[in-house]
């Protein structure tokens, strides 16, 4: 009997019971829809780099045009005043050749020849003969004046300038402008100061206006001697009227 009551060995003795261990795992608990919380200790992945800064485009420049000034413009107020003044430009062109043409179709219609030559004499001691009377308009001071000269020394006849020769270009002076080149002198210039665009005369200049007791030495082989008369035909081609 002593031995059915004695409770068993593992019963009796708590040494000898089985214990849990320590290194077992409690049951995994039911899988919820978390998202896995970050370990401190595990580094954090860079953030993503910042959009690359697209380059400052520099604002379009308009379009030059050829022109040089009509390019100052463009630049400055755009291509449409550009082309603008490019226009205007080649109105102003057309114009001036329309009011050219116009011009010496006047001036060829009120030109007319000299059937009788008359001396004139003018207080300065100036002579000349009329051969055309021109029909355009009259030189002033700073008008651009174009020319045909031709100039002999009185007596002997030496041509010392000729520009009716062919090959020859015509005389451009400036009136009222000095040195006078070219064999021109102030006798000369004395005697466009009456004439027209398209008018022609023979004219005596003294030495007093032409080149003094001196005389001049107008290049190889052209001499005019001292206290010389001048004989010359002048031709007026044409006259530029100076902007005011």
């Amino acid at each position: 009997m002593a031995t059915f009551f004695t409770s068993p060995t593992f019963l009796t003795n708590p040494l000898t019971r089985p214990q849990l261990s320590c290194s077992q795992a409690p049951r995994n608990p039911p899988p919820q829809a978390q998202q896995p919380i970050q370990s401190p200790s595990q580094p954090s992945s860079p953030p993503p780099p910042p959009p690359a800064a697209k380059p400052q485009q520099k604002p379009k420049l308009a379009a030059e045009s050829t022109d040089w000034i009509a390019s100052s413009l463009t630049r400055r107020f755009g291509l449409g005043a550009g082309l603008a003044w490019a226009a205007f430009l080649a109105v102003g062109v057309v114009s001036e050749q329309i009011k050219t043409r116009f011009e010496a179709s006047q001036q060829e219609a009120n030109t007319k020849d000299v059937e009788k030559e008359e001396e004139i004499v003018l207080p300065n001691g100036i002579r000349y003969y009329e051969m055309r009377v021109g029909g355009g308009a009259v030189p002033r001071t700073g008008d651009l004046v174009v020319i045909d000269l031709q100039g002999r020394v009185e007596g002997s006849g030496e041509v010392f300038v000729d520009t009716f020769e062919k090959g020859k270009r015509p005389l451009a002076l400036v009136m009222g402008s000095r040195p006078y080149t070219k064999g021109m002198c102030e006798g000369v210039e004395y005697a466009l100061r009456t004439m027209r665009a398209g008018g022609k005369r023979r004219v005596m200049v003294p030495p007093s206006l032409g080149f003094g007791d001196e005389g001049a030495d107008l290049g190889p082989g052209v001499r005019i001697p001292p206290a010389a008369g001048l004989e010359y035909v002048v031709q007026v081609d044409r006259v530029s009227i100076a902007p005011s």
